[in-house]
């Protein structure tokens, strides 16, 4: 067999059996070698950035990588965000970036690039297959590298795609996240009290490590953009640190110790004139409980059973009242708190129309959150479309900000190809309002110009419109009522629905 058809078999035995991909002409015999793979399931994304947006979904909802197939140096830069934001996430992912064949590279032709240096920025695992002999060891490796909780990137020559001689390796053993040791725990047990802060992340987020986190019987905080966050009724009650500095300042009022919990310690988002970077307050203490990429919940688990911590109270189950009249900030997010359904996933990339939305839904039936960890927006709509393919018996909610939704807008089209179950809801407030907040935030005076470079009217976009020419069913909402039985219908009915909520914008 070819060395392409190799590497696939390869990737399906480590269990690696979706591939979001955009390729080109250097990518063909990986393309051809899918038929002798039906094992494997392709999928087809138009822009680089919902490939790689959409694997960093499947493999947050999995835990196991999807692969990428991207075209060159061109192909993978236009992926970079989302895989920027893939890498702070600690999704497994593997891209499989195609190159020139080797003996063609020294002809510089027009596509030729350094794919080692743009990949490098984002991955954590880099590697060239020379030769078809080593192409299938390669992905093995890489799938290995990837399961460590990174960005592994494959580039992979034409000529060593479609050679013949090459033959599947085995599967590498799964990594284990390195277990915290004893002393680390009973360290911690001695700053536990009042003034100590438990700041979650990573694995800490699922339900067992908030429940151990929650019997500690301290203040705790989830980091501010969650990879993934379970939440809802049922479950214990943690807020999410604020992306204003000021507002984590006020969180962080009267610590005297913070325990890090598969999380990093607190900073600013962005430097600010004669404003704090590190946000820990004067005089506090940072602790480290365990790192990300170690076993966060057995070193919680282990915390909790050293203090003698009891289970606490859930959060009981509540929903908000169905707004009624014009949508505002503050009110659409009750409608998805008053209809979000049992076990749904939840992209979350609706920025400032979105700051009520965990409050709207903190006591919503048990769910998972993911949003926006590494801040490149473009990452809601890839994001459920990698959510969806990963968990098809689940409702995914994907609430987008209308500036962010346009980034990779494209990704609706792989909704309806793919039949997800995908209901998005865009806040069409027409413009970059975090933007405009930010302009006054870093004391910069605007005019006319500026304001002009921050608006998206003029004309305005049309989401009905353009989700209908993509095969998505879409309408619009600007009333609480409307809002509420288009979602209600959107959930019901099979297959992505897009709704356009207009809302004002914050300022």
């Amino acid at each position: 067999m070819n060395g392409a058809q190799a590497l696939l078999r390869t990737l399906v035995d480590s269990r690696v059996d979706v591939c979001f991909g955009n390729p080109g002409t250097s990518e063909m015999h990986f393309v051809a070698a899918l038929d002798s793979v039906p094992s494997m399931r392709a999928v087809l994304a138009l822009f680089e950035g919902a490939v790689t947006g959409a694997a960093d979904g499947y493999g947050r909802m999995t835990g196991r990588p999807a692969a990428t197939l991207l075209h060159l140096g061109p192909g993978l830069g236009n992926g970079l965000a989302n895989l920027h934001n893939a890498r702070r996430a600690r999704t497994p992912l593997l891209n499989v970036v195609g190159d020139h064949a080797t003996y063609h590279k020294q002809y510089d032709a027009p596509l030729e690039s350094d794919i080692d240096s743009v990949a490098g920025s984002v991955s954590g695992w880099l590697r060239r297959s020379e030769s078809v002999a080593s192409v299938a060891a390669d992905a093995a490796d890489g799938v290995a590298a990837a399961l460590a909780g990174q960005v592994a990137t494959l580039i992979l020559p034409a000529d060593v795609s479609w050679s013949d001689g090459a033959t599947p390796a085995a599967p590498r053993p799964v990594p284990v996240p390195e277990a915290v040791g004893d002393d680390v725990v009973r360290a911690i047990a001695g700053v536990l009290g009042e003034g100590t802060v438990l700041l979650l992340g990573g694995a800490a987020l699922t339900e067992a490590g908030q429940v151990a986190a929650a019997r500690l019987g301290v203040t705790v905080f989830a980091e501010t953009f969650p990879a993934r966050m379970r939440r809802g009724a049922r479950l214990p009650a943690v807020e999410r640190l604020g992306y204003l500095a000021e507002h984590v300042q006020h969180q962080l009022t009267g610590a005297r110790h913070i325990v890090l919990a598969g999380a990093k310690s607190p900073v600013s988002f962005f430097a600010y004139p004669g404003k704090a970077s590190d946000l820990v307050p004067d005089g506090c203490e940072v602790h480290t409980l365990a790192a990300p990429g170690q076993d966060v919940v057995g070193a919680l688990e282990n915390l909790a059973d050293l203090v003698g911590g009891t289970a606490v109270a859930p959060r009981a189950a509540a929903r908000p009242a169905l707004p009624t009249g014009a949508l505002t900030v503050q009110n659409w997010a009750d409608v998805i708190g008053a209809l979000l359904p049992e076990n749904a996933i939840v992209a979350d990339e609706a920025n400032t129309s979105g700051v009520l939305l965990p409050v709207a839904t903190a006591g919503a039936p048990a769910h998972d959150v993911l949003t926006l960890t590494g801040g490149a927006i473009g990452l809601g709509l890839p994001l459920a479309a990698g959510a969806a393919v990963a968990c098809p018996d689940r409702p995914v909610v994907c609430v987008e900000a209308d500036g962010s939704a346009m980034y990779t807008l494209s990704a609706l089209w792989t909704h309806a190809r793919e039949g997800l179950n995908v209901t998005t809801v865009v806040l069409s407030n027409r413009a970059y309002a975090i933007l405009r907040m930010e302009l006054q935030r870093v004391g910069a005076t605007g005019g006319d110009k500026a304001a002009e470079l921050l608006d998206l009217s003029r004309p305005d976009l049309d989401f009905v419109s353009m989700a209908t020419g993509m095969g998505v069913p879409a309408s619009r909402a600007t009333t609480g009522e409307e809002l509420a039985a288009r979602f209600e219908k959107a959930l019901v009915e099979p297959g992505p629905h897009l709704i356009e909520a207009v809302v004002p914008a914050l300022m």
